[in-house]
């Protein structure tokens, strides 16, 4: 339940090598491409994402790049999981990008002779109106990844096989893209995050902090109890849920916070100190910039009421007799 060192908030250094959830040719790498602070690092593909938090936690690499949550499944459990039971690890960075869906084939072979489509369950689901559609009568077999679609489409001698997959694979495996942003729904996104074992990047005046809280006991209003301390000084919460803290049985939850601001505003940090005091425990998972709007006009407005609140108390004890 103890935060991951921070050392004075100290930045994270630029990452040498950075593993991530592979193989080649996965959103994931394709994410990780568009990372500035990536550029010049080597980027390891690892097979799984406990591979990769094992490397980081390790210092096989600098940094770790996964999946954390997508906009149409939700929170990716294992890696946030990991994150929050498993290791001791700080989040740095996160990336969101579009996922678009392609059928890949071999040089010059036709989607009309396609009979198996290789891929993932949960890609397969995302096209399934595109795919009965289009492709009825093709059979839908299993890969370990899209990526491994691809690359066993590359390999094959058949015509009749084609993989749903990135169009990143199409440039790593050699394959043609027969159809692109085949998805039912559109704005299918996924974010990603770079994880380290110490550093928290400087306020960026639109971050994202991420908590684990632990309930002191499992009773009636303990989650209001949370609540109340984000509402209290206006602190928007961007995700919020409950997660099972992997001992004590059945019942035994935890709630995974993340909170816009960064552990460096005063009044973030002040609702960290009485989570910390009231609750169960408090885990530190990282502040880091975050992507999207930014909501830093409402949480200066806080700010500078919770400032003028500090000045009036100051007033009232600085006349105080001694």
């Amino acid at each position: 339940m103890t935060a991951a060192a921070t050392d004075g908030l100290e930045p994270p250094t630029t990452p040498r090598r950075i593993g991530f959830f592979g193989p080649l040719g996965t959103f994931t790498q394709q994410a990780l491409l568009g990372v500035e602070s990536s550029q010049g690092a080597e980027h390891v593909p690892y097979r799984t994402v406990p591979d990769v938090l094992d490397a980081v936690e390790s210092g096989e690499v600098d940094s770790g790049f996964v999946p954390i949550e997508n906009s149409i499944e939700g929170m990716v459990n294992f890696t946030q999981d990991a994150l929050a039971f498993d290791h001791e690890l700080l989040i740095t960075h996160e990336s969101v990008i579009d996922i678009e869906h392609c059928l890949l084939v071999r040089p010059g072979c036709s989607l009309d002779a396609v009979t198996e489509i290789l891929s993932i369950p949960v890609a397969t689901a995302q096209c399934h109106r595109y795919l009965r559609e289009r492709l009825p009568d093709a059979e839908l077999i299993a890969a370990n990844s899209t990526a491994d679609a691809a690359h066993r489409v590359s390999t094959s001698d058949r015509d009749d096989v084609a993989a749903l997959a990135p169009r990143i694979a199409a440039e790593v495996y050699g394959l043609d893209v027969a159809e692109a942003d085949i998805a039912d729904h559109a704005g299918n996104q996924t974010r990603f995050v770079m994880v380290a074992r110490s550093g928290v990047p400087a306020p960026t005046g639109h971050d994202r902090t991420a908590l684990v809280v632990y309930q002191r006991e499992d009773e009636p209003g303990s989650l209001i109890a949370i609540l109340q301390e984000f509402a209290a000084r206006r602190i928007n919460l961007s995700n919020l849920f409950s997660r099972p803290t992997k001992n004590g049985g059945l019942g035994h939850y935890c709630f995974i916070v993340y909170a816009d601001g960064h552990v460096a505003d005063e009044l973030l940090a002040d609702t960290m100190r009485s989570l910390h005091a009231k609750q169960g425990g408090v885990k530190f998972l990282g502040s880091y910039p975050a992507t999207g709007e930014s909501a830093e006009t409402a949480r200066e407005h806080a700010g500078n009421r919770w400032r003028d609140a500090d000045d009036w108390l100051a007033d009232i004890r600085n006349s105080i007799a001694t």
